[in-house]
Formats: structure tokens, C-alpha cells, sequence
């Protein structure tokens, strides 16, 4: 038994005698996170505080984002709007700039007005400040994101801060990792995905809670939507030496919620934002892009630790079920005009009770770098994934850091030396893609058999996007009439023709 499962055995009171308060929420959220651990099968790393964790959870298998790319998940994630209804198009940092309407009423606004306490230990990147407060914040706005985002040590002394100054509020904790995302664009003395950082190596700095595991390439798992070269399993193993400072992260900071006497009272949701950083990952709303890891751990439910959920879940659905939690309900409020804001998400709570029929999940994506302007819109249901690319006459945009990466790097030198890729597309499918791509991910899990134009899938096409037009305009997606009309919103039809040839 690990020490945060034994401490978390014996914390069902706070030091002092003091019972917990009566129901709290523990969110840890890795940064461009995917399946990497024994949790989801993945054989070749060593991840024993998340397969724990599972352990105590429900474990979900078809768990998705609403869009792949980094402010926009996180601002969906707190607030259960997509990017596009909740304003956050793009990356919120620098030049990017992007922030959430001033009039969406948050996850951490809602809770704070029904006297939960908020707290944020990690990388924020959403705004503006007046949507997303928290009464404790520890994160890149007022310290360095290595510090509170990749230093465990730092962190775990953080979160006992947090809990140790707890009132007679229940508590929202949102520690949100910085780990696994890349910094070879931004801090490259640390390595391709800051692996050297920390590690006690001259230079390099030191996190005493840290202890290293090393990969080698031929170690690792080459997921089916990457190109399998040397590069990109070096970059992989490199990928998993900063999932393991995560993983044992997240034990320091389960073992302080044990030792704070919360255990008890507190539900627990480990996932990710986005894909990961490779190809056809981050930015892509395919499956690789957007198929999230959800684990939640309820200490009310311990009937279903360890069982394993088929049903649909978005990180849209995290808000609804952290109000359900709470007992706080949605507040009946307009954005712009007088139309009413719908959270189209649901608590899944539920979940955990017993399996659910859900079998349906929206994605949503207009920028990544505000240079990125490829914007798509996805629905998964059941098996089938469409998928309606806007841009699609563009080339898909490729971001910085991915840009830089060995594994993009490795995979343009060979494309223009016309060596083998080891990939499942080519570099010109991969930038040049239809309008509308459905895929039956059953039959073709690499995604590589577009059936949009074939009659014999008409019905199952017709289908699927007469859903995503009603969920786009449920959602008052501004580009529910793109590309090929303009959204008129005081005239009928709402969608006028503009008869470009698209």
C-alpha cells in the first residue's frame, strides 16, 4: 500500500478531532496529459499512484475534451461552456491573449457566492481575473509555472498551506500540473519536456520529493497515431520521465489530503485537458486528439473503486457534476441579448451509481496560437466520429513548441528527403484534410478511412450532423453557418447563402 492510500485510510478526521466538513473536491488536471499509465493498460511505465488512484475510482474509457488545445479546455473545464459560447478562441498567454466573456458565470464564481473556498495550485492560463478568481491561488500569474507546476515539493508545500488553513467552507482544490507538456520552445536547458528539471544534475536544480525514472526508447509504447522512429520514442521516453514526477506528485498531494483529515469528504477527478503533443494529438479534434484519461474516486461510492465505465463523458461535464456535488444549482443568466445559457453537459455522478446509456460527445475549436485559425467542429456517437472542418482549403496550422519537437522535426527531414516516415499518413494528408471527415472507429481506430463520401454511410452522415448543427446552435456558436453562409441572427433565415462555391 502506498503512504498517501495509508494516510488517506487514516485521515477520516482532521488533527484535533474535528470532523471534516461534510463534502469537498480534489481536481488534478495534467497539462497535454494522455493514456500514459498502468491505469489504461500502458505496460511500459510506472505510474503507481495514478494506478492507485484508479484503484478508487471509476475509470472512464470514452472521456473526451471539448477542444484540444490548452486555455480553451481549461476555461470549458471551469466554466461547462465551449470555447466558442464561453469566448476563450485561443491560448490566453502573450500575443495570444484570449480570455472568456465577462459575463460568464464560472465553476469558481459560482462556488465562491455559495461559500465553497476555492483554490488554485499550478498553470492557470484562462481569464480574465474577474471570471476565474480563486481565494487561494498559487500559479503562473504571481509565481514561476516550474515551481508550482513541475516542483512537487513545492506543491505538495502548497497544498498543506491550503489545507491547513481551511475554514468551516467545504473547499474546491484545483491543482492543475504543469507536467507532461513540452519546453523544449521555452526552457530547453531543461529538455524536450523539462525531464532535467529538478533532477540534481549540475544546473539543473533539485526537487527532493522527485525521484527520476528513466526510459529508453525501446521502452515505450508508440501509440498508433505517431510515427514510430527513433526520435519520436526518445521523445516519448522523455514524455514519461515528466509523467512520473506527476505521478508521484500526485501521491504527495493525496497523502497531504489524508493527513488533513479529508479524505473522507472529498471527490477526487484526475484527467487532462488535451491531447498529447505529438502528431494528430494537441490541436487535432480526431479521437487521438481528444479521448482524455477521467478518473473519479467518490468516498461515498465505494462500491464502483475500480470498475470500469464505457459511457460518454466531456470535460464539459465536469462543471454540472462539481455543482451536483455541491447541491448548487446552474443560475439562469444571459451572456449577450436576452438567450438564456444552457450548460449542455451532465453530472456524472450518476456514473457512479451504475453504468449509463451517454454515448455522445461534442468537440469545438477555433484557434490554438492566435496565428492558428483552423477552426473545427466534432461529434462522436457511438463508434462513428464526423468531423467538419471549416478552413479545410488551409493547410492545418502547426504550433510552436510542436513545430521544434524531435518528433515533427524528424518527421519533416524525412519527408524531404522522401525516406519512410514509419507514419499511418503522410505529411500532405496530414496538412490538407476534407470538409467533412467521418470515421467508424471501430473498424479503422487509426482514423484514416474517411466515409463522408461514401452513399452507403449517407444515413449515419445526415445524422450525425443534423447533431452538431443543433448542439452548435443550442450553444450560439457564431460560426453555426460557416463556411459557406453569414449568421444574420435578426433576419430569416438566420443563415443567408453567400453562394462562394464552397
Amino acid at each position: 500500500m502506498g503512504l498517501w492510500a495509508l494516510a488517506l485510510l487514516l485521515g477520516a478526521l482532521r488533527p484535533g478531532g474535528a470532523s471534516a466538513p461534510a463534502r469537498n473536491v480534489l481536481l488534478l488536471l495534467a497539462d497535454d496529459g494522455g493514456f500514459e499509465s498502468g491505469a489504461y493498460n500502458n505496460s511500459a511505465i510506472q505510474t503507481p499512484n495514478l494506478d492507485a488512484l484508479a484503484q478508487r475510482s471509476v475509470v472512464f474509457q470514452n472521456a473526451f475534451t471539448s477542444v484540444s488545445s490548452c486555455s480553451p479546455s481549461r476555461a470549458s473545464i471551469l466554466t461547462g461552456l465551449p470555447q466558442h459560447q464561453n469566448g476563450m478562441y485561443g491560448l490566453h498567454q502573450d500575443v495570444h491573449h484570449f480570455n472568456s466573456f465577462d459575463g460568464v458565470r464560472s465553476l469558481p464564481r459560482l462556488l465562491s457566492q455559495a461559500r465553497v473556498r476555492t483554490g488554485i495550485i499550478g498553470k492557470k492560463h484562462v481569464g480574465p481575473e474577474a471570471v476565474y478568481p480563486f481565494d487561494f491561488a498559487y500559479t503562473e500569474e504571481n509565481s514561476s509555472v516550474l515551481q508550482v507546476g513541475r516542483n512537487i515539493t513545492r506543491i505538495k508545500a502548497l497544498v498543506r498551506q491550503f489545507l491547513q488553513s481551511q475554514d468551516e467552507r467545504p473547499f474546491f482544490l484545483y491543482v492543475a500540473f504543469h507536467d507532461p507538456h513540452r519546453c523544449g520552445h521555452s526552457q530547453p536547458q531543461y529538455g524536450a519536456f523539462c525531464e532535467k528539471f529538478g533532477n540534481g544534475e549540475s544546473g539543473m536544480g533539485w526537487i527532493p520529493d522527485w525521484k527520476p525514472q528513466l526510459y529508453r526508447p525501446e521502452q515505450v509504447q508508440v501509440p498508433h497515431f505517431v510515427p514510430d522512429t527513433p526520435a519520436a520514442r526518445a521523445d516519448l521516453a522523455a514524455q514519461y520521465t515528466t509523467i512520473g514526477r506527476m505521478d508521484q506528485g500526485i501521491g504527495l498531494v493525496l497523502e497531504e489530503l489524508g493527513h488533513a483529515g479529508f479524505h473522507n469528504s472529498t471527490l477526487v477527478i484526475y484527467t487532462s485537458d488535451n491531447g498529447i503533443p505529438f502528431p494528430s494529438g494537441r490541436t487535432n479534434l480526431y479521437r487521438s486528439g481528444t479521448a482524455e484519461p477521467l478518473l473519479i474516486s467518490s468516498p461515498e461510492h465505494t462500491k464502483c473503486w475500480g470498475q470500469v465505465s464505457q459511457a460518454f463523458a466531456t470535460l464539459l461535464d465536469l462543471t454540472p457534476t462539481i455543482l451536483d456535488w455541491f447541491s448548487i444549482p446552474y443560475p439562469s443568466y444571459s451572456i449577450f441579448g436576452t438567450k438564456r445559457v444552457q450548460l449542455t453537459g451532465k453530472s456524472l455522478l450518476p456514473a457512479l451509481e451504475s453504468e449509463q446509456p451517454w454515448a455522445t460527445a461534442f468537440s469545438s475549436q477555433s484557434h490554438h496560437e492566435v496565428t492558428m485559425y483552423y477552426p473545427m467542429r466534432a461529434i462522436q456517437h457511438q463508434q462513428f466520429r464526423l468531423i467538419h472542418n471549416l478552413n479545410y482549403k488551409m493547410p492545418f496550422p502547426i504550433d510552436q513548441d510542436f513545430y521544434i519537437s524531435p518528433t515533427f522535426q524528424d518527421l519533416l527531414n524525412r519527408t524531404r528527403a522522401g525516406q519512410p516516415t514509419h507514419w499511418n499518413k503522410t505529411l500532405h494528408q496530414y496538412y490538407y484534410r476534407d470538409r467533412w471527415e467521418l470515421f467508424d472507429c471501430s473498424r479503422d481506430p487509426t482514423e484514416s478511412q474517411n466515409l463522408a463520401p461514401d452513399p452507403r454511410y449517407a444515413a449515419i452522415f445526415q445524422l450525425l450532423r443534423a447533431q452538431l448543427l443543433k448542439w452548435q446552435w443550442d450553444t450560439g456558436d457564431p460560426w453555426v453557418c460557416a463556411p459557406d453562409a453569414v449568421l444574420e441572427e435578426k433576419l430569416n433565415p438566420q443563415c443567408r447563402l453567400l453562394h462562394n462555391e464552397l
